[in-house]
């Protein structure tokens, strides 16, 4: 099983002593997120050979372009997978590799750039504010839709486990996620 990541970890920091020279904090953020960057260059490339040399090159990006990271523009964990995804693509479109993921592969990498983001999110100070704000939102939803985001959102699960543990199509389940998010976007406006 793989290592849990450190939910107390400051991102924002490590960037910051990356860009003044600390080359412990770049170790730091190595162990701290690289098992899980190897996984979305691997969903990419279609190969952990490759995916390694995507997750190394990351890093040494990482490193020269700390300085250059903007918290207004993004959190510093979506900053570090954008990074290792762009990397990735560049890598497969490169080198005229087509890697078509699968349904539940494409699905995953959604749902876990979602629960980056999620978890992101919760560690800002805002964050009781955030789910005052966000109940009534999710209340108005139907009871089937809330039941899909609590899933993806939540639980973690992919669009086709949701669609399996709720007996409902993959295309309709899909369909009230994305539609939900719209409307919790709305709401939240």
């Amino acid at each position: 099983m793989p290592d849990l990541p450190d939910v107390t970890f400051d991102y924002e920091a490590a960037l910051s002593a990356c860009a003044a020279g600390r080359h412990e904090a770049l170790e730091r953020l190595y162990r701290q997120e690289s098992p899980r960057l190897l996984g979305v260059a691997r969903r990419i490339v279609g190969d952990t050979a490759l995916a390694e040399d995507v997750v190394h090159d990351a890093f040494v990006n990482i490193w020269k372009e700390a300085r250059r990271f903007d918290p207004q523009r993004g959190s510093a964990r979506g900053w570090i997978y954008s990074i290792t995804r762009h990397l990735a693509l560049n890598f497969v479109r490169d080198h005229a590799r087509v890697v078509v993921p699968s349904e539940a592969e494409s699905a995953r990498l959604e749902t876990d750039a979602a629960m980056a983001q999620w978890q992101d999110a919760r560690r800002s100070p805002d964050w009781s504010d955030h789910v005052a704000r966000m109940q009534p939102c999710l209340d108005a939803l139907p009871a089937d839709r809330q039941s899909c985001i609590v899933y993806a959102y939540l639980d973690g699960l992919t669009h086709a486990e949701i669609a399996e543990r709720m007996d409902t199509p993959l295309g309709t389940i899909k369909a009230w996620i994305s539609r939900s998010l719209k409307a919790l976007k709305e709401c939240l406006s």
